[in-house]
């Protein structure tokens, strides 16, 4: 008996050390890409999350998924700690999504399934390392971004929309506002980004140009 227990503890040891490890390489890349979220809170939640796995099991033997159901409550609060509002968009959320999917792996470590949760970590790691380089490429092509671009007066409204045009890219107004001496407008532009970077070069010598912003 005393040798059946002994060897369940050092399982579970066992679980928590991999839980660890896993924490670990998914943290390293946040981390790397110096995220809100590092290393720290994601072995953390890995470990965490296995660790209330295996108690569970082993408290809630009539009904084991109740307190393992709870991780996935409290993980969403912790997710929506990461998330903010940027100038334009909202940021945070693939780091509030990677911590969610790191405390699936520790749940998934914490059952026993570790070749489960050896196969999440690397396709955590690839989806976040590997297909930034296919974000990027498709934001070479694509690339939406809001500008505010202040003129002196509302005629330099059609001027601006020709540079677009002449610039290869879509534009839409989005807001106006209106001072004495300037008339500030956001505009919404699509296009790729190497003609993004050249309308900024053109804006930047451009006297009719004030101010701009993106």
């Amino acid at each position: 008996m005393e040798f059946l227990q002994d060897h369940s503890i050092q399982n579970e040891l066992l679980l928590i050390f991999i839980s660890v490890l896993l924490g670990l390489l998914i943290g390293a890349e946040r981390e790397y890409r110096n995220k809100s979220a590092g290393l720290r809170t994601f072995i953390l939640v890995c470990f965490g999350s296995c660790l209330f796995t295996i108690l569970s099991v082993k408290i809630g033997v009539a009904n084991p998924d109740r307190l393992a159901a709870n991780i996935i409550t409290g993980i969403g609060f912790l997710g929506a700690g990461v998330i903010f509002k940027g100038d334009n968009k909202i940021d945070g959320i693939t780091t509030a999504t990677t911590i969610w999917a790191t405390a699936s792996i520790g749940m998934a470590v914490g059952s026993g399934y570790v070749y489960l949760s050896l196969l999440g970590t690397v396709l955590v790691i690839i989806i976040l390392s590997f297909l930034s380089y296919l974000q990027s490429f498709i934001d070479g092509y694509h690339k939406i971004r809001d500008y505010r671009i202040t003129t002196s007066n509302a005629e330099d409204i059609e001027r601006c929309k020709e540079i677009f045009e002449n610039y290869h890219l879509k534009f839409l107004m989005v807001r106006q506002q209106y001072a004495p001496g300037n008339l500030a407008t956001t505009w919404r532009l699509t296009g790729k980004n190497n003609n993004h970077e050249a309308l900024i070069k053109f804006l930047m010598k451009d006297d009719k140009i004030l101010a701009y912003q993106f």
